[in-house]
């Protein structure tokens, strides 16, 4: 466990890893990632439902045979008017289902066809004991089962739709004339059944949240930095390539800034690699206010040199967002007794602005602003250089 907590703590920039680290033990998320992993988990259960419907038709059909062979010929007419009724909403819910991709709509059809399955279930039931004692209530075991396994619903909800079911189910045979010692038993029965499903149950959408948690932060940290928790290169090139086409298509202007602490080794050697990581991530949080809409991107090239691409900019306002990332970087007064440029820890800036056209190959964008960070720290460090045509 204590592996696991510190392997968490390398990644606590995730908010995936931070809910792995505090736990979830009664089932609930943060509220974002609450929402997250119930879009996550509808898409997941898309199909199980509409098979869980199909089987519970087919299932329905089954069991309506059965009727006509147990139940005596008086209550055998109202058994199968039940099942029809059942039947034809059973029926008339496959299409809502197939279409509907809100997950609260979705999730009420559910439970609306799982009240359907057990009431009707218990209606039937309640029918059989109104005439024979021995008419078999088990089935009702065999939809509490169903709803905790098979139909995708969090367990409040597949707790709170079972243990509906069994207080209908009791009314219902009370109605009926059923013995009150052999209805108790019978409750016992179901509620012992509702106890393991619930357990069950539980350990699935643990399970479920887990996993959840788990793939989402292993896609993370395949595409950002676990130091920072900015893009890393290999998402940077693959989101780049794609804006690149973008701009294209829509005449935009795309700005790079490349960044590089000033000094850093300096720094490592005066303070010890521990602090310079920690100064890294307070850069890493500067650097990433600056890509704060939609398109822009914040990444870490590796070690001390960062990078920021800012979608449908201009020069005059790309230069205003380096000059004021730069001038963050000061105001976190990191001292930086070993540098020869400042006081505190600093960052050089060159800066390259172009429109993308069909022609221009797309490293060019880079070249320019790899060529003028050259020029930044050459002329001194501590200042934002933008890439200038030469005659």
């Amino acid at each position: 466990m204590a592996e696991i907590n510190a392997w968490l703590e390398e990644v606590s920039s995730s908010p995936y890893a931070a809910q792995l680290a505090r736990g979830f033990a009664l089932l609930r998320f943060e509220k974002p990632l609450e929402a997250e992993f119930r879009q996550f988990s509808q898409r997941q259960n898309y199909h199980l439902r509409l098979w869980y419907l199909y089987f519970a038709i087919a299932m329905w059909l089954l069991f309506a045979v059965a009727d006509q062979l147990w139940a005596q010929s008086g209550e055998r007419w109202w058994m199968l008017l039940v099942r029809m009724l059942s039947l034809g909403i059973l029926i008339s819910m496959v299409r809502p289902l197939q279409q509907l991709k809100d997950e609260r709509k979705v999730d009420r059809i559910v439970i609306g066809l799982l009240l359907v399955l057990g009431g009707g279930a218990a209606v039937i039931v309640a029918i059989g004991h109104s005439a024979d004692q021995e008419y078999p209530y088990e089935g009702l075991l065999l939809i509490i089962f169903s709803i905790y396994f098979l139909t995708g619903l969090r367990l409040g909800q597949a707790l709170s739709v079972s243990l509906l079911l069994v207080v209908f189910y009791a009314l219902l045979d009370i109605w009926a004339g059923y013995p009150p010692a052999v209805l108790v038993q019978n409750l016992l029965f179901l509620m012992s059944g509702n106890l393991v499903g619930a357990m069950g149950s539980y350990l699935l959408e643990y399970k479920s949240r887990e996993h959840f948690l788990n793939h989402h932060l292993m896609r993370e940290l395949a595409d950002h930095d676990s130091l920072t928790g900015l893009h890393n290169r290999r998402s940077f090139n693959r989101k780049f390539e794609k804006l690149w086409r973008q701009a294209q298509r829509e005449n935009s202007e795309l700005a790079l800034l490349l960044c590089d602490v000033d000094h850093f080794k300096a720094f490592n050697d005066c303070y010890g690699h521990q602090a310079g990581d920690i100064a890294l991530r307070k850069l890493g949080q500067v650097i990433g206010n600056t890509a704060r809409r939609p398109l822009d991107i914040a990444v870490r090239m590796g070690g001390e040199e960062f990078a920021v691409l800012l979608y449908g900019m201009n020069e005059a306002q790309a230069l205003t967002h380096a000059d004021a990332m730069r001038t963050a970087v000061l105001a976190l007064g990191i001292d930086h007794a070993r540098s020869t440029t400042a006081a505190v820890l600093s960052i050089s800036v060159g800066l390259a602005c172009v429109s993308p056209e069909v022609a221009k190959p797309m490293s060019m964008l880079y070249e320019r602003a790899d060529k003028a960070l050259y020029q930044a720290k050459a002329s001194g460090r501590n200042r934002v250089v933008q890439w200038e045509r030469r005659p």
